[in-house]
């Protein structure tokens, strides 16, 4: 589990088929193979690492779904550890596990802030509300506004010098995971229509009477 803080920004070094090779430093500190890390908010694992920089495998179908296909030795990446049982929740509850990709189509500055707005997959959609949460490229957002096929966040000066968010430009593709509250709130929301009742459930073994 994350919580959409970045906590550093990290340079890949190489990208070989199924694998990537990150320069970092300050994620590295306590760092043990097998540990969790999100890169550009996707949950991987860490397979070896030194004091410079860390390898993580990554899977065809992580490949398929997220933006980490498209990089390159030199691209910029946003790192996070996992979060540590008692630890600070500084945004919102983050999986690392991405949902789609969603495509920059404005960029525009104001009052200081940057505001961008993301085509996005309609099924995503219906997950997102305005001044809910949501991660995008691992960063936990609040939604200023959204439309049918679209949304639109704020991103302030501190987030656009430690994330890779203030050098996106329109055509980027981001990752993007909705908060996983609705996605329950939608699945409990069904099961209520779908005539599941508590003796149902005690009588599946989900419930002790």
């Amino acid at each position: 589990m994350f919580t959409g803080i970045i906590e550093e920004i990290g340079r890949v070094i190489s990208a070989p088929s199924g694998s990537l090779v990150i320069a970092a430093g300050d994620v590295l500190q306590g760092m043990e193979r097998g540990a969790s890390m999100a890169v550009n908010g996707v949950c991987l694992t860490v397979t070896n690492f030194d004091s410079n920089l860390f390898s993580v495998d990554v899977m065809p179908e992580t490949l398929n779904r997220t933006n980490l296909g498209l990089l390159y030795a030199g691209d910029w990446v946003n790192l996070e550890r996992s979060l540590p049982l008692g630890g600070r929740l500084g945004g919102h509850l983050v999986q690392g596990h991405v949902d789609d990709t969603g495509k920059v189509i404005s960029v525009t500055w104001g009052g200081g802030a940057m505001f961008i707005r993301f085509e996005t997959p309609t099924q995503l959609l219906r997950y997102m509300v305005e001044k809910g949460f949501i991660a995008v490229d691992g960063v936990s957002l609040t939604i200023v506004t959204k439309d049918t096929s679209s949304f639109q966040l704020s991103v302030v000066d501190y987030t656009q010098k430690h994330t890779t968010l203030g050098s996106r430009r329109v055509g980027a593709l981001v990752n993007l995971e909705v908060d996983i509250i609705a996605k329950y709130v939608e699945q409990i929301g069904q099961a209520r229509r779908s005539g599941i009742t508590i003796d149902f459930l005690q009588k599946q073994g989900f419930l002790v009477g």
